[in-house]
């Protein structure tokens, strides 16, 4: 399997989100561990989650194109050590945690190319990273949307020191780290050559002061990890792989500035009846010999309730009838896609005298010499 995520999706370099997102939902439901054979299917589909990632963020897909694949994952490597590497001295989060916060991409940005983040001297208070999780529907639940709750555990604002990490009696003194500057000096060695960069000092996170005291309930980080509950709005049509935006209920900001927001990928379950392709779907629906010899009008089950059908004369098994507006709602555009319906004839498996002496009937009328007992059926089967 290759290793550029644009390779790997088989999308174009100037691909859109959209085409992407297809290509995506193609190559999950070839690779997903629990539909494949493939011995590597965990590992393809990983690679592929990965691309998709990658190039539907905006920064992270710009990165990439200016650095190439080699290049990229290096310094998306550098960027997950120095977070990792903070240590008590740092954010306790680290970007990482059930989440795998959202400010990885936007420290590796920092480090090569500047800008407004600890590595590039930054103006105000930072705000709160993204977050992100999942959660699963059924078909029916992203037909007609559903107003659901979900359960995460997040960094929080500490109720205690409203986030300052310090009592409010606490005595202030100078950061002997930045000697009260609020920014430090260091030399990196980048895939760009040796480069001097000022950062924002994380000792006391620019504020070029320490305090004396710290607060008890966050040991001075001015965040706790709590569970939350929180209500999410699943709108109607919502399709695997797209994602639902929780604005401010991520981690929180520094001190004025806003928190960050949580993003819910959402799955749609398989149903057993129905399989999907956009706003699309398709069923197979058994009929008699009968009523495929003779037609009829059939109910036909959607994901909204029943609709008759017409089934012509003379249907053959594996003929396909288009029912109009029966599929899934079209995810913020008018109008419904439409249901295909794959029609199977089904042959009985034993007659009573009535309903074989009908049967040689049949078969003397169409020139067929044949015994119902010594193979009819068998023949019928075959055919069908």
């Amino acid at each position: 399997m290759p290793e550029d995520f644009y390779d790997v999706l088989g999308v174009s370099r100037d691909a859109d989100e959209e085409a992407i997102n297809r290509a995506f939902r193609e190559k999950a439901s070839e690779y997903h561990p629990d539909v494949s054979d493939d011995p590597d299917a965990e590992e393809k589909f990983k690679k592929v989650k990965k691309a998709k990632e990658v190039l539907t963020d905006e920064e992270a897909r710009q990165l990439y194109d200016q650095l190439g694949h080699e290049r990229f994952v290096e310094a998306e490597k550098r960027g997950a050590t120095d977070q990792g590497g903070a240590g008590a001295g740092g954010d306790p989060f680290g970007g990482q945690g059930p989440f795998g916060g959202g400010g990885g991409f936007e420290d590796i940005f920092e480090q090569f190319f500047g800008g407004g983040g600890r590595g590039g001297g930054r103006q105000g208070p930072r705000g709160g990273q993204d977050l992100r999780t999942s959660m699963t529907v059924d078909l029916t639940d992203a037909y007609h949307g559903i107003e659901t709750q979900i359960t995460v555990r997040r960094p929080e604002r500490c109720s205690s020191c409203d986030g300052a990490g310090h009592p409010p009696d606490a005595e202030a003194r100078t950061c002997p780290e930045c000697d009260g500057q609020g920014q430090t000096v260091r030399t990196q060695q980048t895939p760009f050559g040796r480069v001097q960069q000022t950062a924002t000092c994380r000792r006391c996170e620019g504020r070029g002061e320490v305090f004396t005291e710290t607060c008890r309930e966050c040991g001075g980080d001015g965040v706790v990890e709590r569970e939350a509950t929180l209500t999410v709005d699943i709108p109607a049509g919502v399709e695997t792989g797209q994602t639902v935006r929780l604005r401010g209920e991520g981690a929180p900001g520094e001190p004025g500035a806003p928190d960050g927001d949580l993003l819910i990928d959402v799955e749609v379950r398989e149903d057993e009846a129905f399989e999907r392709d956009g706003a699309d779907l398709y069923r197979r629906q058994p009929i008699s010999f009968p009523q495929a010899v003779f037609g009829d009008s059939i109910e036909v089950p959607t994901v909204d309730g029943v609709v008759e059908m017409d089934v012509p004369a003379g249907t053959q098994s594996g003929e396909r009838f288009r029912l109009r507006g029966e599929g899934m709602p079209r995810l913020e555009r008018r109008g419904f896609g439409d249901l295909y319906v794959e029609v199977q004839v089904v042959v009985p498996e034993s007659l009573d005298a009535e309903q074989r002496e009908a049967l040689e009937a049949y078969a003397e009328a169409g020139g067929e010499e044949i015994d119902v007992d010594e193979g009819f059926f068998e023949r019928l089967r075959n055919s069908i």
